[in-house]
C-alpha cells in the first residue's frame, strides 16, 4: 500500500519505519524537504493511506498544503497531539474541552475519512505494543465505520490484537483522547520513563 507520513520527526519517522518494515510503499512528507523527505502534496498525491504526525499545532497548515484534493476519500489516520510547550515543561496540552485536532481536520478537510488513534502512547509502543507487558489498550475513534476498520486491521499489523483496541465513537470523542495526553505526561514525569500504557477492567 502506498502511504504518505507526514511529519518528519521522531514520530513520523518511527511510523514510517515500522510501515516500510511491514512492506509498505512510504513517502514522508515535511515542510522542508530533506535527507529522503518530499514535500506534503508530494507525499499525499499518490498515497491510499495518509498518517499526520505532525504536531497538533501545526497539523492544519500542514494538511492544506498536503492538497485537500490529495485528502479527499482517502482515510486519513491522526496520530498527532496538540502540545503547546510556550510557558515552558510541562507543555499545554490539548484543543480544548469542546474541540480537538482531528476534529478540525474533519471540518477542514469533510471528504478525508479521519480517525485518531495511537496519540496516548508514545513512538516506541505504537510500533512495538510488546514494549509494555500486559493487555494494554489502544483507541480509535471517527465518523466513518469501514475507516475505523480499517485503521484496526493497520494497528494489528503492527501487533495490536483487534480486542486491545477500543472504538469511543465518533470523532468529537477525539476530545477526551488528546486532553489525556496531560495525564500521560504526568505519569511520565512520575514513572521516569515513557514505555507505559494503560489496561481497562470492567465489572
Amino acid at each position: 500500500m502506498r502511504v504518505a507520513v507526514l511529519g518528519a520527526g521522531v514520530v513520523g519517522q518511527t511510523l514510517a519505519g515500522k510501515l516500510r518494515g511491514l512492506g509498505h510503499d512510504v513517502a514522508v512528507g515535511t515542510r522542508n524537504p530533506r535527507d529522503g523527505a518530499v514535500t506534503y502534496a508530494e507525499a499525499a498525491a499518490p498515497a491510499e493511506l495518509i498518517v499526520n504526525a505532525t504536531n497538533g499545532l501545526a497539523s492544519l497548515e500542514a494538511l492544506e498544503s498536503a492538497g485537500a484534493e490529495n485528502l479527499a476519500g482517502k482515510l486519513l489516520v491522526d496520530v498527532s497531539n496538540a502540545l503547546d510547550f510556550s510557558k515552558g515543561r510541562p507543555p499545554i496540552v490539548g484543543a480544548g474541552n469542546d474541540d480537538s485536532i482531528a476534529e478540525r481536520i474533519q471540518r477542514a478537510h469533510p471528504d478525508a475519512k479521519v480517525v485518531k488513534t495511537l496519540n496516548t502512547v508514545n513512538n516506541q509502543v505504537m510500533v512495538d505494543p510488546a514494549a509494555v507487558p500486559g493487555d494494554h489498550v489502544l483507541f480509535v475513534c471517527g465518523n466513518d465505520d469501514d475507516a475505523k476498520r480499517r485503521t484496526v486491521e493497520l494497528l494489528g499489523s503492527f501487533g495490536w490484537p483487534a480486542e486491545r483496541v477500543i472504538d469511543l465513537g465518533d470523532i468529537t470523542a477525539a476530545r477526551a483522547a488528546e486532553l489525556y495526553v496531560a495525564l500521560w505526561v504526568q505519569l511520565m514525569g512520575t514513572l521516569g520513563t515513557a514505555n507505559f500504557n494503560i489496561s481497562l477492567s470492567k465489572a
